[in-house]
């Protein structure tokens, strides 16, 4: 690694050395983009990269709320606005007991990225809780997002920062921010939270956008082989709304998806999650809040609580759980049997090594800050269409989403072979993405 890289990863390691899934994010980056580095010496002049993994802004604050029995409890929640250089902040709100600050971090740091790569003005930012809405009522779900919406609401808005959903933030979740949002402040239609509901200000295609999206990326990488998705079997990992309409997308090009998963396991169905079987997921995952294993005993299929789909032979994988859930160990049965594509659906669910081993069998390897930026795309749209006080029609939104995904594909596949290495997606997507963000920094002078 260039010296000068190699400062800044080691400086951010020693100011946070309890943050292990940030430095894996930052190390990620700053590898790559070494070839940018020496090519344009102005950002080292202007410490770009000593300004570009620090944050702009980390906020932190308390929740307290009222469980089912009157009983006050308390979470820590967080807003990470990282960078603003091309607009305002824009990413997720996660709510899970795995979320500390270095994990919001890390996303916030990728988001910077992948917003840029969209082409849409938006910044980087993530935030969320250590809130855990499974097995909560929606009472509740609503006075804890009541109450967490009663500290975010002062660093958020349209010009400011427009939050969307994560994990464990839906329809329910975004629903209920939304409405203590108003009550608050008085405002109404300002498109401070994306991924609305229809009837208040949200877009057609935005619940599908993520999952729609990776398939569109794969489907790119595949025309470079003069190859599509059709007759390809497809191993598709989690369960919620990504693997949901990722798998929905792929049968609909004629692919087979043979499996999905959960926290507690997976199931294999060899005959394929059509149309009819995917409604029943989406019934059980969406309304019932059920557990995939229940999937197997219905539909007379195979479950595991142990490994992962990973070790099932497909042409296509897609990711779309968590992160670093395919290890290097996967990612070899993978390659041994014979997978041909990979999609990130999910934010870096592919560790280091997994990713080393499919570049070097030559396997078609998206990363989740191309392939999955399909869901920040729509919310941008969604920004647009409020901004607008006008909706577009779902074939419209579909029509805008596929060719945002066909101009990242062409970004990162073009400045792959501008810098030497055509064809590896994830120095493309890092170096186009960091170009525009880098550039955009240096024209608003030192403080941006």
């Amino acid at each position: 690694m260039d010296s000068y890289i190699e400062s800044v990863y080691e400086g951010i390691k020693e100011k946070d050395p309890d943050q292990p899934v940030f430095h894996q994010a930052v190390l990620e980056v700053l590898e790559t983009l070494e070839p940018a580095i020496k090519k344009f010496p102005k950002y080292k002049e202007f410490a770009i990269l000593e300004r570009i993994v620090e944050p702009e802004r980390i906020i932190q604050f308390r929740i307290p709320w009222k469980d089912r029995d009157g009983i006050i409890q308390l979470n820590r929640g967080f807003r990470i606005q990282y960078n603003s250089a091309i607009g305002p902040y824009k990413g997720g709100l996660r709510l899970h007991p795995s979320v500390t600050q270095g994990l919001l971090k890390f996303l916030g740091f990728e988001q910077t990225f992948k917003n840029s790569l969209t082409g849409l003005p938006m910044g980087g930012a993530k935030g969320g809780s250590d809130f855990n809405p499974k097995g909560k009522t929606d009472s509740e779900v609503e006075n804890f997002c009541t109450s967490f919406m009663m500290e975010l609401y002062r660093h958020v808005g349209q010009f400011i920062d427009v939050p969307a959903g994560d994990i464990g933030v839906g329809a329910r979740e975004i629903g209920y921010l939304y409405g203590a949002y108003g009550k608050i402040t008085n405002l109404h239609g300002t498109c401070v939270l994306t991924g609305k509901g229809r009837t208040f200000g949200g877009s057609l295609i935005r619940p599908e956008a993520t999952g729609y999206g990776t398939v569109y990326f794969v489907q790119e990488m595949l025309k470079t082989r003069k190859d599509d998705m059709k007759g390809k079997t497809v191993c598709v990992s989690g369960s919620g709304n990504v693997a949901q309409f990722a798998t929905e997308k792929c049968t609909q090009l004629g692919a087979k998806v043979i499996s999905l998963s959960d926290s507690s396991g997976w199931i294999h169905d060899p005959d394929g999650i059509d149309a009819k079987k995917l409604a029943w997921v989406m019934d059980l995952k969406n309304v019932r809040r059920g557990r995939i294993k229940e999937y197997a005993e219905h539909f007379k299929v195979d479950y595991s609580a142990k490994g992962s789909p990973w070790s099932l032979k497909c042409d296509i994988s897609l990711p779309s759980a968590t992160q670093n859930e395919v290890d290097a160990k996967e990612a070899k049965a993978l390659v041994d049997n014979g997978v041909i594509a990979v999609g990130e659906g999910a934010n870096m669910p592919c560790v280091p090594e997994a990713v080393e081993i499919f570049q070097e069998a030559k396997v078609l390897y998206a990363p989740g800050k191309a392939a999955n930026a399909g869901g920040v795309s729509t919310s941008g749209l969604e920004m647009a269409q409020n901004s607008m006080r006008f909706f577009w029609t779902r074939e419209e939104v579909d029509a805008k989403l596929h060719q945002i995904m066909v101009n990242i594909h062409q970004i990162a596949y073009e400045t792959s072979e501008k810098f030497g290495d055509k064809g590896n997606y994830v120095l493309g997507a890092n170096i186009g993405g960091f170009l525009k963000v880098a550039d955009s920094m240096i024209a608003m002078g030192y403080l941006s």
